[in-house]
């Protein structure tokens, strides 16, 4: 009966990885990197990077730039043949929006910016995780002096120095569908980018520190103004975290080319490598329209591509839960977050999990049915072997 039960499940396991593997999205983008486009010696107060990501019938910008207040930009175009435009000069300047272009401008299906606008710190007294109305004073990223971006293919790394420590953002875009090597194991497709954020060494102004980092969205069409939470009962990839953060457009009017987004699942980590013991739980607050301001003071790339008709709304990220050890514990937390385009990749039962439920479900069924089917044949032997009494 042992044996009959594993045959079964390498049966069950087979069919299903072949259903999933069958299933799986194979398109591929042709991705190209280029530092500074156009720009024939290094900028002064930081460089801009490009990723340009073709398909078949369309193309994805991912720019990324520590001018101003760091940002990323994401431009889906609906031609193969669409370029980025700078105006250098007018770029470094700061002062005015257009110095930034996606040609052709008729191409442009969707525009996605995600600033990273400031980094906050509050004394969490009595060990609640509520935040106060008396902060300390914000860390303004736009003030930060960032570092020349180190480049490894099609991914970035950007650090700064803040409170004797640094604060870094890992940007890294993708070909096809996958799944990052480590945690939280965010699912990305070849619309995505991936972005993970670490502080790393921060000297805290208490002993009670907790952080939260504020974070602005620009959009055109579809602004990312909503954040909905979807629930899995699968933890299989990110264990003991079953909540993923999805702030969309809550327009449903739009086609999904107009339409970006970023994901999140809600864990942090307090060490590096990340590990179960050193996962911490994550909360964002509701997005919040943020003033007509908002562009002019975050500067960089935000302000050179987008302009004043543009919305903006802002969110905080905020780490840790009451109980939770402080940021002076490890004094290092990392966050990651997935930006596409689109519809946000979901995840699905791996053929593991549905082999382990349909082994669970179904084998008892089966031993049921073969044990039906035993027993009436035995019965009917039973019976046929009888003789007529005289």
């Amino acid at each position: 009966m042992a044996a009959t039960r594993q045959m079964w499940a390498a049966l069950v396991f087979k069919i299903f990885s072949m259903i999933c593997s069958s299933g799986a999205a194979s398109y591929t983008r042709n991705v190209s990197v280029e530092l500074n486009p156009g720009s024939l010696a290094p900028p002064p107060g930081g460089d801009l990077l490009h990723v340009r990501a073709v398909g078949d019938h369309d193309t994805l910008h991912f720019l990324f730039c520590s001018q101003g207040t760091p940002a990323l930009l994401l431009v889906h175009t609906n031609v193969t043949f669409s370029n980025v435009s700078v105006d250098w000069p007018r770029f470094l300047s700061r002062n005015g929006s257009g110095s930034l272009r996606v040609e052709p401008a008729s191409s442009i299906l969707s525009r996605t910016g995600l600033i990273f606008s400031r980094l906050l710190e509050y004394n969490d007294v009595n060990n609640t995780a509520r935040v106060p109305l008396d902060l300390f004073p914000p860390y303004q990223l736009r003030n930060v002096t960032w570092s020349a971006m180190e480049l490894s293919g099609a991914a970035a790394r950007l650090c700064g120095a803040v409170a004797q420590g640094s604060i870094c953002l890992h940007l890294t875009v993708f070909e096809r569908e996958g799944r990052d090597e480590i945690w939280p194991r965010l699912l990305h497709t070849a619309n995505t980018s991936q972005v993970a954020v670490q502080l790393d060494g921060l000297s805290p102004r208490s002993e009670r520190s907790r952080f939260f980092l504020e974070l602005q969205a620009v959009g055109g069409v579809s602004p990312l103004n909503a954040v909905e939470v979807h629930r899995s009962i699968d933890d299989e990839f990110t264990p003991s975290v079953f909540k993923v953060s999805e702030w969309t457009s809550g327009d449903e009017g739009s086609s999904a080319d107009e339409r970006g987004f970023v994901l999140w699942k809600q864990v942090a980590y307090r060490r590096s490598p990340p590990a179960l013991e050193d996962a911490s739980p994550c909360r964002h607050s509701n997005p919040q329209r943020q003033s007509d301001r908002a562009l002019t003071e975050a500067g960089g790339l935000a302000l050179a591509f987008f302009t004043a008709e543009d919305s903006v709304f802002g969110l905080n990220i905020s780490f840790g839960v009451a109980g939770e050890p402080f940021y002076n514990a490890t004094k290092f937390l990392s966050w990651t977050a997935t930006v596409g385009v689109g519809l946000p990749p979901a995840d699905t039962f791996s053929p593991l999990v549905v082999a382990i439920m349909a082994v669970g479900l179904g084998a008892p069924l089966v031993m049921l049915l073969m044990g039906g089917v035993y027993m009436c044949l035995r019965k009917r032997s039973a019976v046929t072997g009888y003789e007529p009494i005289n």
